[in-house]
């Protein structure tokens, strides 16, 4: 337990440059206080004792007190740091890796009513920005950062970055990067507009090019050279995966 907690103290001084000492990590963060109760609650829910009720009144107290809402049975790793933490909402089935990062207002959330695993799987040193939402029995892998207001609904696999409603994901494999520097965030809808934009442009000027054939053609006139553009191959690739399945 003083373990966890040291580890805690660490991810929070490295993460935060607002922290200034281990009394005001104690006293005045949420994410903290929550996480420490949570492995106190987490105990009792995996008692061999019928200590399941007193483990969600546990948790229900942390909730209150800190805005940040953990069931019992989730399992947190060490090292996580919830950063200033209201409205995070954390499954029963969830598990987080190691020195995971998670921002105010995300959701690790399940999807259906089925008993089992339902909520998703973090591995270690994934970054969930402010008010995304993960879903479902999926798995999240390591070094992965996931963009604020992201809604993420399918497997991720490592070293990726998602962005968008629903979450689609950009490979990054092998780029290190800040977990803080949330400006570095691809802006992928940008660039599928901007290539829609160059192909409407193009489109339009072989129509104008077609036509200008046509009126050389209905006056008899030789048409002096062939009409056609550059390939868009490429570039309706990566409009096909932003656009996914």
């Amino acid at each position: 337990m003083i373990d966890q907690i040291r580890a805690d103290f660490a991810i929070i001084r490295e993460r935060d440059p607002a922290a200034r000492g281990p009394l005001e990590i104690l006293l005045c963060y949420p994410g903290f206080q929550a996480i420490s109760l949570h492995r106190l609650s987490h105990r009792l829910w995996r008692s061999r004792l019928p200590l399941k009720l007193p483990a969600r009144l546990l948790s229900q107290l942390g909730r209150g007190l800190t805005g940040v809402e953990i069931h019992p049975g989730a399992t947190i790793g060490r090292g996580v740091f919830i950063d200033h933490g209201m409205g995070v909402v954390i499954g029963e089935t969830s598990e987080i890796g190691d020195r995971c990062l998670l921002y105010q207002g995300v959701t690790l959330g399940g999807t259906g009513k089925d008993h089992g695993k339902r909520h998703p799987t973090l591995a270690k040193n994934v970054v969930v920005g402010a008010g995304a939402k993960v879903l479902g029995a999926i798995t999240v892998g390591a070094n992965t950062r996931i963009g604020a207001g992201s809604v993420v609904v399918r497997n991720v696999e490592q070293n990726c970055t998602v962005v968008g409603v629903p979450g689609r994901v950009i490979h990054q494999s092998g780029v290190r990067i800040n977990p803080l520097a949330h400006s570095a965030l691809p802006d992928a809808e940008a660039n599928v507009i901007r290539n829609l934009m160059e192909r409407i442009d193009q489109l339009e000027n072989q129509v104008g090019e077609l036509q200008t054939c046509l009126r050389e053609v209905a006056a008899g006139r030789p048409i002096r050279e062939v009409c056609g553009g550059k390939s868009q191959n490429l570039k309706d690739r990566e409009i096909l995966e932003f656009l996914g399945e």
